[in-house]
């Protein structure tokens, strides 16, 4: 490839390397050549050869650049521009309507280029950590705006709150009947609330006026200095979109403006479907819609998915990975969907896909060559998924065909029948201790403690890779790497309660499943582990996660990043 000779080349010792190979777990040296490592080992075995230049480490802990398997970049780079909810800045709903009246009286002192009417936007609320314990209601943001829209969107990102005048330009009355696979929350005399659930917020969201691309790209490059300063090298946008714009093109915009690290999209099974029915796509590969003759997609058209051909190349900067199915919602929105039922009303949640739907994407998936991602927190949606896809062999020789996203009610049986068919489970125990009051309020303190069983998917022989979902969880910075791993090496969560500690598992299991493994289940070669012929990229940290105490392991901080040998960020 052009321009690689142009990669540094160094020798870098006097490190403590965690490499995340089994075949040589610890190193001290290494020698990287044009971007890639051509040795690593024991410093006193090193022969890097002379005029290489050096970079004294100084007994550094050095681990692969993390990878970041489920996560919305696009959602991430938003919440800078939109009212936080969340702590420290939000501890009420009184709280929030105060903000949403400080971000109206700022829109009438300078008006700009807003839209007619602007929108007020917001984003993080979680009635487990409001002093009211509920959500804001219409009547409540109405009181901080009442003249503009106002949408809020829950931490889980499943649920929004929302104003009368959004409802209002919605066309969202008593009389709407709830949407397949969403809720519109009433009250007794049946008025909507401004609560919508799922699917019930597209007819909100899909009002809301755009950015331009050049905007959206220019959001995602300003992103890329706050993933490096968290050690990612490797992301993900689990929500890849077709329209109103074509994200692909979108994260190719974004790479001219500097956005620099490597991106694996999953496209929405919904967008695809549209697609196809509207005869949208052009350019891409018709598939049989059901491998096992159950019947065609919905409304009988071919699935098409409009992408060239995709370069697996560890240098390939943007990728699409796969498409992506909702089968339930939230733990914490309490729309996963669930038994036994929710604590304190009865509901199971909602489930999202039909079995024949789910069939008909591994189809689309397997045509195409690419994964099939099933979004599944609720056991009954997890059981729905890994029996409905276990019998389909698979189709991908290099990584996961399935993947199922979350995994956080996961049974013994769906993850026999996970472990042999092959799938994949990506989870993100970050939830359980950034959202510890929700679960426990949700689901009672025994079963959420079986919530991310990390341990017993490994022994079930699940391959398993952590993420963070960010932005969707209740933590102010939740692209961390190593909350997560925190959480899932102490079982602690953020308010000192122990949730389900037979489930924990060691700091070099946690890293690993960071970094190697999440780079074996996004398909993505080349990197997620330090071992020769990878890319150079690695992460010095200040402290040892593998050496400090448990509870200190989300203190540690990153100190440089390097990316195909260059050094990308520097604390």
């Amino acid at each position: 490839m052009p321009g690689l000779r142009n990669l540094p080349s160094f020798f870098l010792f006097n490190a403590r390397i965690f490499t995340a190979d089994p075949q040589l777990p610890e190193a001290t040296a290494m020698v990287v050549e044009h971007g890639r490592i051509r040795w690593i080992g024991r410093q006193e075995d090193a022969n890097p050869g002379s005029g290489l230049a050096t970079v004294d480490l100084q007994g550094r802990r050095v681990i692969p650049g993390i990878v970041d398997a489920h996560m919305h970049p696009l959602f991430l780079a938003q919440t800078a521009e939109q009212i936080a909810c969340l702590p420290p800045a939000v501890h009420s709903v009184d709280d929030i309507v105060a903000a949403v009246r400080r971000r109206r009286e700022d829109l009438a002192r300078n008006p700009g280029h807003q839209p007619n009417p602007p929108w007020i936007l917001g984003w993080g609320y979680d009635e487990g950590k409001l002093a009211e314990g509920r959500a804001p209601t219409r009547w409540d943001l109405d009181r901080g705006a009442a003249d503009v829209p106002v949408v809020i969107t829950r931490i889980c990102y499943h649920v929004v709150a929302v104003n009368s005048k959004a409802l209002e330009l919605a066309g969202i009355t008593r009389e709407t009947p709830d949407p397949p696979g969403g809720r519109i929350d009433r009250d007794e005399r049946g008025e909507p609330t401004g609560i919508l659930r799922e699917s019930a917020r597209h007819l909100v969201l899909d009002r809301i006026p755009n950015p331009s691309p050049e905007a959206w790209a220019e959001m995602l490059a300003g992103l890329s200095p706050y993933l490096f300063a968290r050690g990612i090298t490797g992301i993900t946008d689990m929500m890849a979109r077709r329209h109103p714009v074509d994200d692909l093109e979108l994260y190719r915009m974004a790479r001219t403006r500097g956005l620099q690290q490597r991106v694996a999209l999953y496209v929405l099974w919904d967008h695809l479907q549209k697609d196809g029915e509207e005869g949208g796509a052009t350019g891409g590969l018709g598939v049989d819609p059901d491998p096992q003759g159950g019947g065609a997609a919905r409304g009988g058209a071919p699935v098409l998915l409009p992408y060239e051909p995709i370069d697996l190349d560890p240098r390939q900067p943007v990728f699409v990975a796969g498409i992506k199915v909702f089968a339930d919602g939230s733990i914490s929105g309490r729309t996963a969907w669930v038994d036994p039922p929710y604590r304190g009303e009865g509901s199971h949640g909602l489930p999202m896909v039909t079995s024949q739907e789910l069939r008909a994407a591994a189809a689309a998936a397997r045509g195409a060559g690419v994964q099939l991602a099933v979004h599944a927190m609720g056991n009954r949606a997890i059981e729905q998924v890994a029996g409905t896809l276990v019998g389909l062999p698979a189709w991908l020789a290099d990584g996961p065909s399935i993947r199922i996203e979350h995994a956080t009610l996961a049974g013994p049986e769906a993850m026999v029948q996970a472990a042999q068919a092959g799938m994949a489970f990506v989870p993100q125990p970050i939830f359980l201790f950034a959202e510890i009051e929700s679960y426990v309020n949700n689901l009672g303190e025994e079963r959420a403690g079986c919530a991310y069983p990390l341990r017993s998917m490994l022994d079930a022989g699940v391959r398993v890779a952590l993420s963070s979902d960010a932005p969707a969880t209740s933590w102010s910075d939740p692209a961390n790497p190593f909350v997560n791993v925190k959480m899932a090496v102490t079982r602690t969560a953020s308010d000192g309660r122990q949730v389900g500690p037979g489930e924990a598992i060691p700091p070099a299991t946690a890293l690993a499943l960071y970094t190697r493994e999440a780079a074996r289940v996004l398909r993505l070669p080349g990197v997620g582990r330090l071992a020769p012929g990878f890319a150079a990229d690695f992460v010095v940290l200040d402290r040892d996660p593998l050496a400090v105490e448990p509870e200190e392991i989300d203190t540690v901080q990153v100190l440089a990043t390097y990316m195909a040998g260059q050094r990308v960020y520097e604390a």
